[in-house]
């Protein structure tokens, strides 16, 4: 991941909790994100208007934040195959206990993609987090596009 995929945000009100913003929960990534390792600390944030976008905004520098989406939302049959290493360590019992997220990256007005192959994974009952490989990572993409038009895939 390069630092063109997290965005630096100009005006400091943006992510206030304060403002239109709803922080969905506290996310604690241990090992970070590739290219971010030294990121630990995130809130996940969703803005009314921005639906089904959230953010993954740093928690100690909230002026930096991903742009994140549930992969469901435009491909629906995107089937994870997370490995049991990553299972264990977020502690997962269920699926239903998992949270996944891909970021997006902006690359103009008109042309967006999701990282299919390294999503984040959210314990959704502790908010423990890991960008993963997944085992299945050859099916799918890193530049996933996404459709601008808000359609699904």
């Amino acid at each position: 991941m390069t630092s063109a995929n997290v965005i630096e945000i100009e005006e400091p009100e943006f992510m206030d909790a304060t403002a239109d913003t709803i922080p969905c929960c506290d996310v604690r990534i241990p090992a970070g994100l590739l290219g971010f390792e030294h990121m630990k600390d995130y809130l996940l944030i969703a803005r009314p208007g921005e639906a089904p976008f959230h953010w993954l905004q740093v928690k100690n520098n909230p002026s930096l934040a991903f742009v994140v989406i549930e992969p469901v939302y435009f491909m629906p049959d995107y089937q994870p195959d997370i490995p049991q290493a990553d299972v264990d360590f977020l502690d997962l019992s269920s699926p239903d206990d998992a949270a996944v997220y891909v970021i997006v990256t902006v690359g103009g007005s008109r042309h967006a993609t999701a990282n299919l192959k390294g999503p984040i994974v959210i314990n959704r009952n502790t908010g423990l987090a890991k960008q993963v490989v997944i085992a299945n990572a050859a099916q799918y993409s890193v530049q996933h596009p996404l459709p601008v038009n808000g359609n699904a895939a």
